[in-house]
């Protein structure tokens, strides 16, 4: 009388999907909300907007973006990294902010250890864009008039001091000799108000929120931080041009809470390369400047550990210093 129960049983176990399968299938189980530490409009919040739209169709799961701002992107990021580790909290940033911080702040999380990568979303240069009210269109035109106006101009930090806006902003003053004020922003967005307005001069920012105001004539494009001149802009030069080796840019990362399931993560990675190989998020994505990343979760993770230190170094030989 016991076989048939043993065989019943032994049947059930094989029939039971493993632990991870079973975790993949059922995520997400209640809403995702995906944290972005900055205000809404700048780069991180557009992209993770696109993301959380499309991910609420494909998942029956509403998808809430939450800006959480402050810290140059650590208060959000503090934030997720103390969150359950189910994959439900996500923090979308721009991960080029993390990989500065260790070096300039005394954080209350360990970047390396307290996060885990899912997804390097897109990658767009940082554009070095001026006020109208600025007489300067090309980069020798704009050292020359801040050589000028010394201690004059107003630099926007985009994201906070400490921030790859931050630094970029340093190394190109330091770089062509130059002396600019900076003033610090919570984000993007309301940095290039500002810099609409007149009341900044001059700015780098990624081009995902920038760009849609230099086609509308609001503010000037001086030059594009990439490897290459821009598709969109390809009259615009690059800053190495003028600064060999000169690159900076907008790392937009998705991550989890370190000790998220493995199954969990691939799921998120692979709706994220999904939705960034659709056809429209694709033509929107080129629109803005911005150009996808087919970067493991893995692969995400030695780039984060190998930009910590580079990013060190930076700080170091430049002499950043956050007041």
């Amino acid at each position: 009388m016991k076989k048939p129960f043993l065989f019943a049983a032994l049947a059930a176990v094989l029939m039971t999907p493993t632990a991870p399968a079973w975790a993949q299938a059922a995520y997400p189980t209640k809403p995702i909300k995906i944290v972005v530490p900055f205000p809404a409009g700048g780069t991180s919040d557009v992209l993770a907007r696109i993301v959380g739209q499309k991910m609420t169709e494909s998942w029956g799961q509403p998808v809430v973006i939450e800006n959480r701002p402050g810290s140059s992107g650590n208060l959000g990021a503090d934030l997720v990294a103390k969150s359950p580790a189910d994959g439900h909290t996500l923090v979308l940033m721009d991960v080029g902010n993390l990989v500065i911080s260790p070096a300039l702040f005394k954080l209350p999380f360990n970047v390396a250890t307290d996060f885990a990568p899912v997804a390097m979303v897109a990658y767009s240069p940082h554009l070095l864009a001026v006020s109208t009210k600025v007489p300067a269109n090309t980069p020798a035109e704009l050292v020359a008039y801040a050589k000028a106006q010394k201690g004059k101009l107003n630099y926007a930090v985009a994201a906070g001091m400490g921030s790859a806006s931050h630094l970029a902003g340093v190394m190109y003053a330091q770089r062509n000799g130059i002396e600019w004020g900076y003033v610090p922003y919570k984000g993007g967005a309301q940095a290039i108000t500002d810099l609409i307005g007149g009341q900044v001069d001059v700015m780098f920012n990624g081009m995902v929120a920038t760009y849609p105001h230099v086609k509308a004539g609001k503010i000037k494009l001086i030059a594009i931080s990439g490897a290459k001149r821009n598709a969109q802009t390809p009259d615009t030069p690059t800053v190495a041009e003028s600064l060999p080796g000169f690159l900076t840019g907008s790392f937009q990362g998705l991550l989890a809470p370190a000790g998220t399931p493995k199954a969990v993560i691939d799921k998120i990675h692979a709706e994220v390369q999904r939705i960034a190989a659709m056809p429209d998020v694709r033509e929107r994505l080129t629109t803005l400047g911005a150009e996808p990343s087919a970067m493991t979760p893995n692969e995400f993770g030695n780039w984060l550990k190998a930009e910590i230190p580079a990013m060190a170094k930076i700080v170091k030989d430049e002499k950043i210093t956050v007041e």
